[in-house]
């Protein structure tokens, strides 16, 4: 059996640009993992925390219903674990507002400080008759309107 030496030539040569293609693509792949070992400095997620000062631990907060919402006023909610308010049955608090979305905002606690977010609602938050953007900081007595509907904080 006698080969012929071209087809030689080209099995070796279809060998050899297999284990190239195959050795450009290891080298790629570790040039990326040693690149994400030390990320740039202003990589998400990497970021240092911003210096507040220290806020007390284990005040208890609750959100008070003022008015609205198909809730009785005076109804109170603890703020422990945060809590969604909305229209949705998933909302730890359920509005009948036809103002509201799904889930319209929430309430959470985040290093000893309670803040509301409004969840990108069609007709938005107001904190204090000021309309919500994002996320603010509540404070003692803040009050939060989804619509007709307002809540106040109270902390303790």
């Amino acid at each position: 059996m006698a080969y012929d030496p071209i087809s030689v030539a080209l099995k070796f040569g279809f060998l050899a640009v297999l284990y190239l293609f195959l050795l450009v693509i290891a080298r790629s792949a570790l040039k990326d993992l040693r690149r994400t070992v030390s990320p740039a400095p202003d990589a998400t997620g990497f970021h240092a925390a911003p210096a507040y000062a220290e806020a007390p631990r284990g005040v208890d907060a609750w959100l008070v219903v003022e008015r609205g919402g198909g809730l009785t006023a005076d109804e109170r909610f603890d703020l422990i674990g945060g809590l969604s308010i909305g229209r949705s049955k998933d909302a730890d608090v359920q509005i009948e507002d036809r103002y509201a979305s799904s889930i319209h905002a929430r309430v959470f606690e985040r290093g000893g400080r309670y803040f509301v977010e409004d969840m990108n609602s069609t007709n938005g938050t107001l904190l204090n008759n000021a309309t919500l953007v994002g996320e603010a900081e509540l404070i003692d007595g803040d009050t939060v309107q989804i619509g007709d509907t307002v809540f106040r904080l109270e902390a303790q």
